[in-house]
């Protein structure tokens, strides 16, 4: 593991992937400027859209809403999450969010350990298309996160 190192990033500034369920992901810092202490990254995520439920058997998670208004789940429980909200998920608890609002919803996502971005290396280096379910468990199950349930736009 390499040692941690200072990153300094502007707006719009990190390595742009398409994110697994639509709009974009921006790498801010990888395991290789951290040491393996954090992953962190940006997304947009389009109206309407939001991963499966889903669990991380390794990456406790944070979710801080930069723009947008979302709904979480976490566990059982479902909580609004508009502008400004923050949501700690710890690892193995299941899991999905999705975007209510009409314009498109910016992220910031910080997994600890780091570890999290190859999911969204893998996703975007087999040319799967957003919203394609069976590639989003397959690729997860590589990274040991496991899908657990629909999205909430379906349930």
């Amino acid at each position: 593991m390499s040692e941690p190192r200072t990153v300094v990033l502007g707006p719009g500034e990190g390595e742009t992937l398409v994110n697994a369920v639509g709009g974009s992901v921006t790498f801010k810092a990888r395991t290789s400027d951290t040491g393996g202490s954090m992953a962190v990254l940006e997304t947009t995520v389009p109206p309407g859209e939001g991963p499966p439920l889903h669990l991380h058997a390794n990456e406790d998670e944070v979710i801080y809403v930069l723009e947008g208004d979302l709904q979480f789940r976490a566990g059982a429980d479902l909580h609004p999450a508009p502008s400004g909200a923050f949501v700690f998920i710890p690892r193995g608890l299941h899991h999905t969010w999705r975007n209510v609002g009409d314009r498109p919803a910016r992220l910031l996502i910080v997994f600890t350990p780091s570890g999290m971005e190859r999911f969204f290396e893998l996703f975007a280096a087999r040319a799967a298309r957003p919203g394609d379910r069976s590639a989003f468990a397959a690729t997860g199950r590589e990274v040991g996160m496991q899908v657990v349930g629909p999205p909430l736009a379906d349930e």
